[in-house]
């Protein structure tokens, strides 16, 4: 298993657990990112082809200034079933606002689409998101391919055959005693790309499947992109924060969180991605530093999640034949 902690992690945001469940059946699976004690919420949805539950509440003029978890998934649409199970374990373990005659855990969900990875109709349920509750904890969370990044894929605009494993990852940055840290499973149509340089690190490949084909310069060049499937791709994740922060200001760091996946993703933000990210705030830490140095911090984290995302991804073959390789193969032939 690969450790993060020199990079950094969410979890190293006080208040905040991850726990996956990745399906052994096929690769797909969920990811919960956890805050019992309530931490104020934001979202900013910047795909245009969203799968999403709870995000209406999240917006500053509505009522509920408080979420329990969020909770990632593959399956597109039917993984937002697993929030039902993230719900339940919650429930039994005394989360929740109170309502009076009991406590309702507010979990906020979004979903990607890996469906074209393995049998579709094995997808994430309520068990799978009641699995990755129980699992949930502070340690550094695993990277690459598990839960929610466990079927995803990169590079997909000139086709399945040609692109590869994207994956989950995490990262997080400190500046005066106060933490931002994101998780993001990247499903992205476009390359993950280095953002000090702006070479992809891991997406299309070219004809012969052994380089890069750039995505970017390519459809520059007037090369055509293969027909999508529109909502078959996405990036999710959660931002999180130690540092107090309104409900405008935990949204407002979810839109400079977008800042982060720019970098790291071209393109980014299609009519075939429902990119969505969340902000979480435990509000532990008295410190503030500014909403500048909060959403210079959100971008960082993000574009080093993102790129985390598929640094860790492992290779897939698949029974019917597709090969997804990693960055690491194609690292490994010169690619």
């Amino acid at each position: 298993m690969h450790d993060p902690s020199d990079h950094g992690a969410i979890t190293h945001v006080a208040g905040i657990e991850v726990g996956h469940h990745s399906d052994s059946r096929r690769p797909t699976g969920c990811t919960v990112v956890m805050a019992r004690a309530g931490a104020v919420a934001g979202v900013d949805v910047r795909g245009a082809a969203p799968g999403t539950r709870e995000t209406d509440l999240l917006a500053p003029g509505n009522l509920v200034d408080k979420v329990h978890a969020v909770l990632l998934a593959g399956g597109s649409a039917w993984g937002l079933d697993a929030a039902t199970g993230a719900v339940r374990w919650l429930e039994e373990h005394g989360v929740g606002l109170d309502v009076g005659v009991g406590r309702l855990p507010l979990v906020p969900a979004a979903v990607l689409f890996d469906l074209h990875v393995g049998d579709m109709k094995i997808r994430p349920d309520a068990a799978a998101g009641y699995a990755a509750c129980a699992a949930a904890s502070r340690q550094a969370p695993e990277e690459g391919n598990v839960g929610a990044g466990s079927g995803a894929v990169v590079g997909k605009m000139f086709g399945m055959q040609h692109a590869m494993k994207g994956g989950l990852g995490t990262a997080s940055v400190t500046v005066a005693g106060v933490t931002v840290g994101a998780l993001i499973a990247c499903n992205a149509v476009g390359d993950v790309v280095d953002p000090a340089t702006g070479l992809p690190l891991a997406g299309a490949r070219t004809a012969d499947g052994l380089r890069l084909r750039d995505t970017r310069r390519a459809l520059l060049a007037g090369e055509p992109p293969h027909p999508l499937l529109a909502g078959s791709n996405t990036t999710i994740g959660v931002i999180a924060t130690d540092a107090p922060l309104s409900k405008v200001q935990a949204q407002r760091l979810a839109v400079a969180g977008h800042d982060g996946l720019a970098r790291a993703i071209n393109p980014v933000h299609t009519m075939s991605d429902g990119d969505t990210l969340f902000t979480l705030a435990t509000g532990v830490r008295e410190q503030h530093p500014g909403m500048l140095v909060l959403a210079t911090m959100a971008a960082e984290a993000v574009a080093r999640a993102t790129v985390r995302a598929v640094l860790t991804a492992r290779a897939l073959r698949l029974n019917d034949g597709l090969r997804l390789p990693c960055h690491a193969d194609m690292v490994s032939t010169g690619g």
